[in-house]
């Protein structure tokens, strides 16, 4: 219990590292890491591994990098130790399934290949009873670890919609994703942030929903199941970065349209005698103001000169 205490309190100041986008300290807090015996216990509950994941991938460190991709390759041997167990255990059971049970073993063995029709010239190896497999198939962890299981209503809706746009076309097959999982780590970076599933947690999971499943804009979907865009950057990705290439470039041919015909016009601009023109010293102007930014940041003020008809702009 309180290796799992000190385990999350690292995974909680490594988020905060990765939200704040300043790694320092990393080192220290990794090297804590590897000093702890980690029990698979401990890393499904934690969520340990998203956290350091998260980290490598954020520092330019090399130190961090290299110390964060042991960690992982070291956890991923016990996860992968414990599906060997699991397929271990199968493997018993059915071959103690009486399917299983050699020819030599049955007591009219001897009877029934005398009433056996001829058969085909094959291998003396070849068997008489029918084969069943004997290895279980496991699912493929498309990142690690995996993302936790909720009951909640709400967020289980949400990850089903999120899966129905991840699907869209076939790139999730030809790529191998795992839309489930992927879904459900994208759902719960979103969770992890409101705490709750309020109106602001329902407007991000639709803005998400919404550009994934935009047909005109394929490549954020590729780029979230290739893994180039990860399950915690599409979570927090504002409309403007989410944007399709051929509409960030219409965006920025509009701004700078309005730039232009708002820096020729002298129409509809006020007089003031309030700035001195750099190149002739003289005050008689005219000036616009435009917002050429977010409505959160200053005005744009583009000023001409009425005397020798010099522009410029300031914020």
């Amino acid at each position: 219990m309180v290796k799992d205490q000190e385990v999350e309190r690292i995974a909680k100041k490594l988020d905060k590292m990765v939200q704040k986008k300043n790694t320092d300290g990393a080192i220290d807090l990794l090297r804590e890491l590897k000093n702890i015996k980690m029990s698979l216990e401990t890393l499904q509950s934690t969520r340990i591994g998203m956290s350091v994941n998260a980290v490598r991938k954020q520092s330019s460190d090399e130190e961090v990098q290299t110390l964060a991709k042991s960690l992982i390759k070291a956890w991923k041997k016990l996860l992968d130790g414990a599906e060997g167990k699991v397929a271990a255990v199968e493997e018993k059971k059915k071959s103690a399934s009486p399917l299983q049970c050699s020819s030599k073993d049955s007591p009219s063995s001897s009877d029934s290949k005398k009433s056996e029709p001829p058969k085909t010239p094959t291998s003396p190896s070849t068997p008489t009873t029918p084969t069943t497999p004997t290895t279980p198939i496991t699912p493929k962890f498309t990142s690690f670890p995996p993302a936790p299981v909720t009951t909640d209503s709400v967020r289980t809706k949400s990850r089903e919609l999120l899966v129905a746009a991840l699907q869209i076309g076939d790139d999730h097959k030809t790529i191998g994703a795992d839309c489930d999982h992927l879904a459900a780590q994208i759902e719960d970076s979103i969770y992890q942030e409101f705490k709750a599933t309020d109106m602001k947690y329902k407007t991000r999971l639709r803005s998400r929903i919404s550009n994934l499943r935009d047909q005109k804009n394929p490549d954020l979907r590729r780029n979230v199941l290739c893994g180039n865009i990860a399950p915690e950057r599409i979570a927090t990705m504002t409309a403007e970065e989410m944007a399709s290439a051929e509409l960030k470039e219409i965006r920025k041919a509009m701004t700078k349209e309005s730039i232009r015909e708002h820096q020729l016009s002298k129409v509809g601009g006020t007089e003031t005698d309030m700035f001195i023109c750099g190149k002739c010293r003289g005050k008689n102007c005219t000036y616009t103001q435009v917002q050429t930014r977010s409505a959160d940041e200053p005005m744009t003020t583009f000023v001409l000169c009425n005397e020798c008809g010099n522009r410029w702009k300031f914020c």
